[in-house]
Formats: C-alpha cells, sequence, structure tokens
C-alpha cells in the first residue's frame, strides 16, 4: 500500500474519531468539566500538530520503508512460515498490542521514560484529545521501538495499517468522556479496555495509575496481574499531583517538562 494512503487512512480517522466522540462527549458527557475544554482542547492539538509534523518528517519513510524491506526480502518470524493473510493481521495486532502493553509499563516504572510520559498523565481532564497528548520524546522512542519490532516480526503493510487503526480508534474511545452503558462496558471489558477501566489509570492515586496498562485488549492486564477494577468511578481525580494547576499546563510548559524536576 501506498505511503500516501496509509498518511491519508490514519488522517481520517483520526479527525473523524476526534468529531465523533467529541460529539458525544458534548451531548452526554461522563463528568463535568474541572477546566476550559477549550482551553485544554487548543493544547492537546497543538501539541498532536507539532508531533505530527516533526515526527512525520523523521520517522514515516523509515516505517514504511522497513515495512516494504522486510516484506520484499522474507525478513522477520512471519516470514518463515507460509501463512494466510487474516493469521499474519492477526498476530501483528495481538504482538503488537502486547508489545505497546510492555511499552506502557515501562513508561510508569522506568523514571527517565515516566519523565515524558507524564506529560500525556498530567491532563487535568480525560478526553478524547487527551488519546493524542504524548511528549514528541516519547513518541520519538516509541517509533524507534515500533521500527525494530516490524523487522523482528516482518509485518506487512496490511497488518501495521490495520494495528494503527484500531490503536488509535480504541485510544480515542477509551480516553473519551462518554456515558456507556454499565452493561455494555462489563461486557466489552472482558477483552477490551472500555473508558472506565482507562480512568481508572489516570487518576492521581499512584496505585491506581499503574495498572490497566493495556490499549486494545484488556487481557494482558488480566494475565500479568495489573487489572484494578474496584474503584469508585464518580471519585476519580484526573492528573499528576504535582502538576494541580491548569495555567502551569500549557503547550510549553508540557514541551519542557521532561527536563524539569521528577516527581511521581
Amino acid at each position: 500500500m501506498p505511503k500516501v494512503d496509509a498518511s491519508l487512512i490514519r488522517l481520517f480517522l483520526s479527525i473523524g474519531g476526534l468529531l465523533f466522540f467529541l460529539f458525544f462527549e458534548v451531548t452526554a458527557s461522563y463528568r463535568p468539566n474541572t477546566v476550559s475544554k477549550l482551553k485544554r482542547w487548543s493544547i492537546n492539538l497543538s501539541l498532536t500538530l507539532f508531533n505530527t509534523i516533526f515526527l512525520n518528517l523523521i520517522f514515516a519513510a523509515s516505517i514504511v520503508n522497513t515495512i516494504a524491506y522486510v516484506t520484499n526480502h522474507h525478513l522477520g518470524v512471519l516470514n518463515m512460515i507460509n501463512l494466510p493473510p487474516y493469521v499474519r493481521v492477526f498476530i501483528t495486532v495481538i504482538f503488537m498490542d502486547f508489545m505497546l502493553y510492555v511499552w506502557h509499563l515501562l513508561n510508569h516504572e522506568i523514571p527517565f521514560l515516566w519523565r515524558f510520559h507524564r506529560v500525556h498523565h498530567c491532563d487535568l481532564n480525560m478526553d478524547v484529545s487527551t488519546a493524542t497528548r504524548f511528549h514528541t520524546g516519547e513518541l520519538a522512542i516509541a517509533a524507534i521501538i515500533k521500527i525494530s519490532l516490524i523487522f523482528f516480526l516482518g509485518a506487512d503493510f496490511l497488518g501495521v495499517i490495520i494495528f494503527e487503526s484500531a490503536l488509535l480508534l480504541c485510544a480515542q474511545f477509551h480516553h473519551s468522556s462518554l456515558k456507556v452503558p454499565h452493561w455494555l462496558e462489563s461486557i466489552f471489558w472482558i477483552l477490551f479496555v472500555p473508558p472506565s477501566m482507562h480512568r481508572i489509570h489516570h487518576s492521581v492515586v499512584i496505585k491506581e495509575r499503574n495498572a490497566n496498562y493495556g490499549t486494545i485488549f484488556s487481557i494482558w492486564d488480566r494475565i500479568l496481574g495489573t487489572l484494578l477494577t474496584q474503584v469508585n468511578q464518580d471519585k476519580i481525580r484526573m492528573g499528576v499531583g504535582a502538576y494541580p494547576k491548569q495555567d502551569k499546563l500549557n503547550f510549553h510548559h508540557l514541551l519542557v517538562m521532561p527536563f524539569t524536576r521528577p516527581v511521581k
């Protein structure tokens, strides 16, 4: 699949998902905003735009070229045996999501990585815009790891694009501030990550924050013992304790945050 097609698919899904979940956040929000939604969105989307321009210039071609290289030279685990396309896609999505779980956990456990990841967690409200609020440094490191995993696995364009599309939409869904029926979330939670599960992960309480690392599938948290469910959803306060004020969380504050004092 040509590079431009992949970029357009991601752009369409990103904008479409933002607008779709924003509509339901406005019409059926889970909780009222404690800070200005307009200000938060302007900051989060500015950071997203900055990251998109910067990272596309550096990594987009490298990722596409890596996929093309391993496919053309039959490199990687998936190219060692003849598998139907749907099996390759399934393995790619499962493997990449599990490695994302591991990467997410490490971002919380390793102080150097947490310096960058706290930019995502210090958002004082959680909604669909939070899904793309990440520091450029974290995304750059993640892109290098992604290239290495594609090379190791021998993933093709179809598998990577389906994984990236599922990842984007799932992240937008579970970050969104939606009123989802309890019975639906209870069923969804068996395999996937609903907003209530990820809401716990964005709590200021460190014990709650260091749980529920899954992005697409919740099964990794279940298997590895990091799943936390028994939390009063109405009492969850979002953010990082060291950053309680929105006026200290503007665009320039987020860019320099990893290079300031360490906080838990």
